[in-house]
């Protein structure tokens, strides 16, 4: 059985913005895409920020990206990824207080920062260094899963970011967001010692929806720690729909969650 995700609950797209390249974008979309196929069951947090990076510095041109992580102490960002122009992850910023400098500040307030004036702006710690490595584009990303911060994507341009980028960047932190939170539940689910998990899916999705009913059809295997993590979240955003009936299906090649009677939200693997 394979674990190539092909939905995971139907919503409307939003219109593209009459202002952006279509083809453009679609052609950075497509690059997401890829990413996102690499990122697919990797559950080491660390290599996970520094794939993106690199995707950044390789696939979009950045001339510098980098990744901080949320420490143990919630007071602290961790510098795990850097891509570009320095690769080293210690130094001055290899650990940001939370509040502190531009990354830190956007760790707190949990709100984007974009600027394609990077020298002028006047929190620019050091704007000989930007000046110096004609850096103009700044984009600073939260990393968020709920209300909870996972840490703070930075990336640096020597020309000004295109809308179109910055519209794929929002979906490429939303993946990298999706891949650091599974990395970082798996950390915490408890593993047997054979390497499997002790709980089977259903159990764990019985664990959630509560009161919600519960079917399984088929025999159930035992699937990655990455793909029970994606079902995991789809039986939490149907528990929020208050549904009374929910349907975990195994076929030869697929397996699907839906909620009964069937309508739009429903996901499967195949």
């Amino acid at each position: 059985m394979t674990a190539a995700l092909t939905a995971i609950f139907s919503f409307p797209v939003p219109p593209v913005h009459p202002l952006l390249d279509a083809t453009r974008l679609l052609h950075h979309l497509r690059r997401v895409n890829k990413i996102a196929q690499a990122l697919s069951g990797n559950l080491e947090a660390d290599g996970i920020a520094a794939h993106a990076t690199n995707a950044l510095v390789e696939k979009f041109g950045c001339v510098f990206a980098r990744i901080w992580l949320v420490e143990t102490d919630p007071a602290w960002l961790r510098l795990v990824a850097s891509s570009g122009l320095y690769t080293h992850l210690d130094g001055s910023f290899a650990r940001v207080p939370m509040g502190a400098y531009k990354v830190g500040k956007i760790a707190q307030n949990r709100i984007p920062f974009l600027s394609n004036r990077l020298p002028e702006e006047p929190w620019v710690k050091d704007r000989q260094w930007a000046l110096d490595n004609q850096i103009q584009g700044f984009a600073g990303y939260p990393l968020m899963a709920g209300d909870r911060v996972l840490g703070v994507l930075a990336a640096f341009s020597q020309s000004p970011f295109a809308p179109e980028f910055l519209e794929v960047l929002q979906v490429l932190c939303m993946t990298l967001t999706i891949a650091l939170d599974a990395a970082h539940q798996h950390q915490l689910t408890p593993v047997a010692s054979s390497g499997v998990q002790a709980l089977s899916l259903s159990d764990q999705m019985a664990r959630i929806l509560g009161n919600t009913q519960l079917m399984l059809m088929g025999t159930e295997p035992v699937l990655s720690t990455s793909v029970t993590y994606l079902f995991l979240r789809a039986a939490e955003a149907l528990k929020a729909l208050d549904c009374t009936y929910c349907r975990l299906s195994y076929a030869d090649a697929v397996v699907t969650l839906e909620r009964s009677p069937p309508c739009q939200h429903r996901a499967a693997l195949t």
